[in-house]
C-alpha cells in the first residue's frame, strides 16, 4: 500500500461554553486534518489541534511541519513511512496527526472489547459558584466524573474543592492544576483538602519540576497524576522509576500518535502503571483514535478524559462512538 498524496486542511468546531484552565481560554477548537491517500484507494485521516501552551505548536507550525516532510513519504509503503515519521524533527502534534492516519491505514484502529467505558467531563476554571452551577448541570446530565480545573490562587482552589466536595458528595472529583502551583502551594493544598473526597490531583507543579512532584507524591494522601511531565516513553519511565507520581496521563498529541501511545501502554501493562488516557480539545478523528485505545487498553486505563465531543456546540457525525451521559459505546454496538 503506497502513499500517493498527503493533504491538509484547517477545521474549526465551536464550543458550547468557553473552556478555561490555568494555561488558556478556548472558545473554538482549531485543528489540522490530514488525509493520506494510498494506491489502493484507501484514505487515512488524522488530526492535530493547536495547543501551543502545551506542545509548542500552533496551526501554522503544524501545517509547516507536515508540508516540509510530506514529499518524503510519497511513494513509500505506509509501514515504512510510519518508521520514517518518528525519526523526523517535527513537533509531537504534527507527528500524531500523520501517525494516526498511517495507523488507521494499517488497521490498528479497531475495537476488540465492546463493553462501554466512562469519560469525565471538564468543569472550567471560574468563580466558585459558577463552577458549582456547572458541576450540578453536569451531574443532572449524567456526568458524575468531574475534571475540575483550578488556577494559581490556592485559597480559591481550596474553596472551590471544598464547595464541590461538600455540595456534590456523589461526584468523582479529578482535580487538575495544570502546573499552576509551587511546591509550597501544592503542599498547602493537599494538607487543606486531605479530609475531602478527591480521586486524584493532576500535575500541580511545572512539568520540569520532577523533584517537587516527587515530594508532593510522597506527602499527599491524594494520588498524584503526572500529565505535562510525561510526553514520551522515556519521560514515563523516568517518572515511574523515580516514583515521582502515582499515575500517568497519556495523550496522543504529547507522545506523537497511536503507535507511540501503544508503546507506553505496553510498558504500563508490564509494570502495573495506572493510566489516564486524556486529550487536548480535539476534533472527532483524533478523539476516535484515542477511544479505540481506551477500549482496548481498559486494563491499564483507569481514567478516561475524552470529553471534547460533550463540549462541542453541535453534534458531529464523524465519531465512531456514541456518548450518552458519561457512558461511551462503540457505534457499531448500537446498530
Amino acid at each position: 500500500m503506497k502513499i500517493l498524496d498527503i493533504k491538509t486542511q484547517v477545521k474549526n468546531i465551536s464550543l458550547k461554553t468557553p473552556f478555561i484552565t490555568a494555561l488558556r481560554k478556548v472558545e473554538i477548537i482549531e485543528f489540522v486534518r490530514v488525509e493520506v491517500i494510498c494506491s489502493e484507494g484507501k484514505v487515512g485521516v488524522g488530526e492535530a489541534p493547536a495547543t501551543f501552551a502545551i506542545t509548542g505548536e500552533n496551526i501554522e507550525i503544524i501545517l509547516d511541519s507536515i508540508s516540509k516532510i510530506k514529499e518524503d513519504f510519497i511513494g513509500l509503503d505506509v509501514k515504512v513511512a510510519l518508521g520514517e515519521l518518528h525519526v523526523t524533527n517535527i513537533g509531537s502534534s504534527a507527528k500524531a496527526a500523520l501517525d494516526m492516519a498511517f495507523m488507521s491505514l494499517l488497521g490498528f484502529l479497531k475495537v476488540k472489547i465492546f463493553t462501554p467505558i466512562k469519560t469525565d467531563v471538564t468543569i472550567s476554571l471560574n468563580e466558585p459558584h459558577k463552577m458549582l452551577h456547572d458541576a450540578r448541570e453536569a451531574m443532572r446530565n449524567g456526568l458524575d466524573i468531574l475534571k475540575v480545573k483550578l488556577g494559581n490562587d490556592i485559597g480559591l482552589a481550596v474553596e472551590v474543592t471544598s464547595l464541590l466536595a461538600q455540595s456534590l458528595p456523589s461526584a468523582t472529583l479529578l482535580i487538575d492544576a495544570n502546573q499552576a502551583w509551587s511546591l509550597e502551594e501544592s503542599l498547602d493544598y493537599v494538607n487543606a483538602v486531605k479530609n475531602l473526597k478527591i480521586e486524584l490531583l493532576e500535575q500541580p507543579v511545572r512539568a520540569k519540576s520532577l523533584e517537587a512532584l516527587k515530594i508532593i507524591t510522597n506527602v499527599s494522601t491524594i494520588p498524584i497524576l503526572a500529565d505535562e511531565a510525561v510526553f514520551t516513553l522515556d519521560d514515563v519511565k523516568r517518572v515511574v522509576e523515580s516514583k515521582s507520581a502515582d499515575m500517568i496521563n497519556i495523550k496522543l498529541m504529547k507522545c506523537g500518535g497511536v503507535s507511540k501511545a501503544i508503546e507506553i501502554f505496553e510498558y504500563a501493562r508490564q509494570n502495573d502503571v495506572v493510566c489516564m488516557l486524556g486529550s487536548m480539545l480535539e476534533g472527532p478523528y483524533s478523539i476516535n483514535a484515542a477511544l479505540y485505545l481506551a477500549f482496548n487498553y481498559r486494563d491499564v486505563v483507569k481514567y478516561v478524559d475524552l470529553d471534547s465531543p460533550l463540549l462541542y456546540k453541535e453534534k458531529t457525525k464523524e465519531l465512531d462512538f456514541v456518548y450518552e451521559g458519561n457512558l461511551i459505546s462503540f457505534f457499531g454496538d448500537k446498530l
